[in-house]
């Protein structure tokens, strides 16, 4: 196992590229570590960032542990959306420090830059995170150590402090400055990057936290795929296109129901059982008439011959024939929901919530 002076919380952001090249300028070795779950990550750039910032970056997967955070209710609270910004950190922090032995590391660096974003990189939000992580005597913020106490780092004579930075709040001016000054001419806008934060994407997690027992961070997947229609804890995703169906047939799973209209090219369905859901015949023909009405060659051929179509329902390798007539009117609710639907149960559940982490 190759062994590195320091490892890094890697995003893939500008503010992430600065803080492990301001280490390595100073003739140190930076493993980046990628974090990804459900919500975050882009395990398929890691290979390009890898080879356009000369890095060393390995993925770590914190899926379930991510879900299983949020499942207990972060202690520290989420934002706007869904986001728990500050045991995120914490969380990746500590996963951090448990891989430092691993590879012989003496620091944990990160890109954050005090007073940047409002949740987690304010400065009591800093301290806590530090603290609460059980790494203050192994972690620097390059970015803005300058406007912090010496760090262990500093103070043994590991880093030299005159060459590290203090950018401070969210003007990225500086930030702009260093990428010049190191030839970095490619690198994300800014953005918050995480799911979580977004209403279009969180208002698709909570029916899961209210209905799974408990969440996994499989089913998180499956819900950032396609549509997603829900009717109390009956769930049904549907694909939008061949990408879609491709994905949902990839991350179907044993006990799933798949759905499929036979004769016309249709959507995909994924039925994904869970504890409540009566997926009686009656109710897997409600789903198959849904997805039937997706298909306008099916609501053709329904029409034209004023008769059903057939839907085929397959589970476990074993497949039914169900006889529908398309329809968007679901017996059983189904439905896409909107954020505003979801907000009793999100306050419910997390709270209120009034801050976001993005720009």
């Amino acid at each position: 196992m190759k062994q590195y002076d320091a490892l890094a919380m890697f995003s893939g952001g500008l503010d992430s590229i600065l803080a492990a090249k301001t280490i390595i300028e100073q003739g140190l070795s930076v493993l980046g570590l990628h974090f990804v779950s459900p919500f975050f990550g882009h395990p398929d750039k890691v290979a390009h960032w890898s080879e356009t910032y000369g890095l060393d970056i390995e993925t770590v997967d914190v899926g379930d542990e991510f879900v299983a955070l949020l499942a207990s209710r972060p202690p520290h609270g989420v934002g706007k959306c869904l986001n728990p910004c500050v045991d995120c950190k914490i969380l990746m922090l500590r996963r951090c420090k448990e891989l430092m032995p691993v590879y012989g590391a003496k620091m944990i660096l990160t890109g954050e830059v005090k007073g940047q974003r409002p949740m987690s990189q304010r400065r009591d939000a800093l301290d806590v995170i530090s603290r609460q992580a059980g790494v203050r005597d192994v972690l620097l913020r390059p970015l803005s150590a300058l406007n912090m106490k010496p760090s262990p780092a500093e103070i043994d004579g590991l880093v030299d402090r005159e060459k590290l930075h203090n950018f401070n709040g969210r003007t990225r001016k500086p930030q702009f400055a260093l990428a010049k000054r190191l030839g970095i001419t490619e690198y994300p806008q800014p953005a918050g990057g995480c799911k979580l934060t977004i209403l279009d994407s969180a208002k698709r997690y909570v029916p899961l936290f209210e209905h799974a027992d408990p969440p996994r961070a499989a089913d998180f997947h499956l819900a950032n795929v396609g549509r997603q229609f829900w009717a109390g804890p009956h769930w049904l995703a549907m694909g939008r296109n061949q990408e879609d169906n491709a994905a949902l047939a990839e991350l179907a799973q044993a006990g799933d129901i798949l759905l499929d209209v036979k004769d016309h090219p249709s959507p995909f369905g994924l039925i994904r059982p869970l504890p409540g859901a009566d997926w009686s015949r009656a109710a897997l023909e409600d789903a198959a008439a849904l997805l039937a009405s997706y298909s306008p060659k099916a609501v053709a051929a329904a029409g034209s011959r004023n008769g059903p179509i057939i839907v085929l329902a397959t589970r476990g390798g074993e497949t039914t024939e169900l006889e529908v007539t398309p329809e968007r009117a679901s017996r059983l609710g189904l439905a896409e929901l909107d954020w505003e639907s979801c907000l009793p149960a999100k306050r419910a559940m997390f709270g209120e919530g009034d801050q976001d982490d993005g720009y």
